[in-house]
């Protein structure tokens, strides 16, 4: 075991990889270039729905540097993945090409391959299709829905308890499409040699591409390499492969050389997923002092024509709050649409706007401060899965938040409050998150020029995976940051997870620190069977591991850098294994529900005068574990708010009801929140270790702080105009209906 004397660990450490980043060194998917490369570019549909009657690419297979074009009828075979395969999951049911059918606006029809990217987009352009168009399903609302509804999490008699309630809430609250934007567009470069494939990709999981990739194309999984160093954020989008990527790989395979296939900004809003627009009705009864007696969320999300995503919106629901009357119901409503995807925070979050809304409706209702009527229903035990949590601070989250936010003070009356001419709203909202493990292994290996590597198969997405695996590896062994060599990023490293569900950190720290500390005990024992070492013959239990050194604990004699005893023993290196125990094998972690937690307080300033809108301020508390590295933590927190902030008052996909094409789909027309809507944000971490998740105790930090911040918006408009809005995002529109402007 080391000796360091000052840990790492819950210290702001500068991020590893930032000069790479910052000097243009780290490479990204469409970055790699290889000899003779050449260059792939879709042809998109440009109906919603119907059938492609007639396909002409001769004017493109003509043009110069044209090498090839693939479609429905020459792309060969190509395999869906295996149905109930966890470790193959794919973004879409159907294949690439897999048939003349159209069933969204924007799927690829077509693939152009040319010595070019420019001569590929000139041909891209020339290839021309015929189509027998159908009636196209694209209508938003979802209230005439009239088919299965599923059944989720249920206790008690919600009818009953419902129906007897003296006081109710009622009512319907609407996400819409919001679009993944992440910096990075996707990108995919193919190589073979042989029958083997690398693939350099813009992936949140190289180790599931790898095995998608492989069934796909029908070829071994040990054929298969996938590489994706770094990347521009993904938001859940890049999670798992999309078309473009078997498209890409067939292509290179055809040619015999490299292929590289980037997609354009507006083919992201059609055929990379999104988070799917959402409908919920939620109905709380509860009594005159505000004790919850019924609860119910029947949600509606919805998916493409052959892809069954739910988005989730009850996860939070069932263990939120107490009270013995619950029901959840979801329903799938399939449009003329692209495949939906994870997008951060996906069930929660959209489930938490509608739950948090009806919350601070079911306040107002009663008169009561929302800050109370959380606490007087915090949740002792999941009363869903009936059992304790591992670690919950729900209520020392709003307590803290409420105390730095200055909420005493908030007057219940709307538009009461105001600061320089402008009136002030204040609103709060919970938030939660799944808490899981992952398995991972990690091998950490000790080398013969006094560095040391640390390598798993996940991947950093831009969270700080990178500084988080030398953080571990450094308190384990003293080995400064400056010697420690993080590879990760590649399928043919051991087997690690994907960067989704905030999962990555704690998955990899047990197995990083288990395979630190297997390394010292090897380095230790080596170094008393090596012939002239000082330490030859001394008994390990009087030796430690420190600094990067063996000594004995008395620094009586001896104290050899383990570099000097792999030399001695004339060895390169000496490696070590550690693994993680996912969750639902970990004793730890059974009979008990993980979970992270936190409070968002939202500040919005109102200026009837111009009817001018904006979020001013947010205080976000968060109860999440240990936290590991508080600068990137706090990093993912803010950057979480900021996306909220997109969520209550930017962000929605428009699409043309006759042709489903997007007609925002560009960083010109779809709102974002940029740095001159950002609000001032304070974080604040409780960083309670959770004993369930092993020797550190964290839970990752991605996805929660977006997590009731929208929710906390409207209840913040609410309070500064007197609007009340249940569907996403606010409007301007929506701030005219205003009391206030008459005044």
């Amino acid at each position: 075991m080391s000796t360091t004397s000052a840990s790492i660990i819950g210290r702001p450490t500068p991020r590893v990889d930032g000069p790479l980043k910052t000097t243009g060194t780290a490479q990204y998917a469409a970055d790699f270039h290889f000899e003779g490369m050449a260059h792939a570019v879709p042809v998109v549909a440009t109906i919603a729905s119907g059938r492609i009657r007639a396909l002409d690419t001769s004017a493109a297979e003509k043009m110069p540097g044209v090498l090839l074009v693939l479609h429905h009828g020459n792309i060969g075979p190509l395999y869906r993945t295996a149905p109930g395969d966890d470790n193959a999951t794919n973004s879409e049911v159907r294949s690439a090409f897999e048939d003349d059918v159209v069933r969204h606006w924007g799927q690829y029809i077509a693939v152009v391959v040319a010595e070019t990217l420019e001569q590929a987009r000139a041909a891209a352009a020339a290839v021309h299709a015929e189509y027998d168009a159908e009636p196209t399903q694209l209508r938003t609302s979802l209230d005439d829905y009239k088919g299965e509804r599923k059944k989720g999490s249920t206790r008690g008699d919600f009818d009953s308890a419902f129906k007897d309630a003296p006081v109710k809430v009622d009512q319907t609250y609407v996400t819409p499409i919001e679009t993944h934007n992440p910096i990075e567009l996707h990108a995919s470069v193919a190589v073979w040699q042989g029958d083997h494939l690398t693939m350099y990709e813009t992936s949140q999981g190289v180790v599931n591409h790898r095995v998608v990739m492989a069934q796909t194309l029908g070829i071994p999984v040990e054929n298969v390499r996938v590489v994706t160093r770094f990347l521009g954020s993904g938001f859940g989008g890049k999670l798992f492969p999309w078309p473009h990527c078997a498209m890409t790989a067939v292509a290179a395979r055809r040619l015999g050389r490299p292929i590289k296939l980037s997609v354009t900004r507006s083919m992201m809003f059609s055929s990379v997923g999104y988070r799917p627009r959402t409908e919920q009705r939620i109905r709380l009864g509860a009594s005159k002092d505000g004790k919850l007696l019924a609860l119910k969320q029947d949600y509606l999300n919805v998916t493409s024509i052959l892809d069954d995503y739910d988005e989730g919106c009850g996860e939070a629901t069932p263990y939120l709050y107490s009270v013995a009357n619950l029901g959840v119901t979801s329903g799938l409503v399939h449009r003329n649409l692209g495949a939906p995807m994870y997008m951060r925070g996906p069930g929660a979050v959209p489930g938490l706007y509608a739950l948090e809304s009806a919350m601070n409706e079911l306040a107002d209702e009663l008169k009561m401060d929302p800050l109370r009527l959380r606490i007087l229903n915090d949740a002792q035990t999941d009363e869903d899965k009936k059992m304790p949590f591992s670690s919950r601070h729900f209520r020392e989250c709003f307590e803290v938040g409420a105390k730095k936010f200055g909420w005493e003070r908030r007057t219940p009356e709307i538009g009461s409050m105001r600061r320089d001419g402008k009136i002030l709203g204040w609103g709060l909202g919970g938030a939660s998150w799944v808490a899981l493990s992952l398995p991972c292994t990690a091998h950490v290996e000790l080398h013969a020029n006094g560095r040391v590597s640390v390598r798993s198969g996940t991947q950093d997405i831009g969270t700080g995976t990178y500084t988080i695996f030398a953080q571990v590896v450094h308190e384990k062994t003293g080995i400064p940051l400056d010697r420690i060599d993080v590879v990760i990023g590649d399928s043919a490293l051991p087997e690690g997870p994907m960067s989704g569900g905030s999962m990555v950190t704690g998955s990899v720290l047990n197995a990083i620190a288990a395979a630190s500390t297997e390394a010292m005990k090897k380095m230790t024992a080596l170094a008393t069977s090596t012939e002239g070492s000082p330490l030859k013959g001394a008994m390990l239990e009087d030796l430690v591991f420190a600094d990067g050194r063996i000594r004995k604990k008395d620094r009586a004699a001896g104290d050899p850098e383990f570099a000097d005893i792999l030399r001695l023993a004339r060895l390169n290196g000496l490696s070590a294994e550690g693994k993680t125990v996912p969750t639902w094998e970990n004793p730890k972690a059974k009979g008990v529900s993980l979970h992270s937690y936190g409070a968002q307080f939202v500040e919005v300033e109102w200026e009837p005068e111009i009817a001018r809108l904006r979020a001013s301020r947010v205080v976000t508390v968060i109860d999440a574990g240990r936290i590991i590295n508080p600068s990137a933590a706090a990093n993912q927190i803010e950057g979480a708010v900021v996306m909220g902030v997109g969520m209550g008052l930017l962000e929605e996909t428009h699409h043309d009801q006759r042709t489903g094409q997007p007609i925002n789909g560009n960083m010109a027309d779809y709102l974002m929140a940029t740095c001159a809507d950002t609000p001032q944000i304070d974080v604040t971490f409780l960083d309670y270790p959770d004993p369930a998740m092993g020797e550190y105790g964290a839970r990752g930090v991605g996805e929660i702080g977006l997590a009731g911040v929208a929710a906390a918006i409207t209840a913040a408009v609410y309070h500064a105009t007197g609007v009340r809005v249940r569907e996403l995002p606010v409007r301007i529109e929506n701030l005219l209906e205003s009391k206030l402007l008459e005044a």
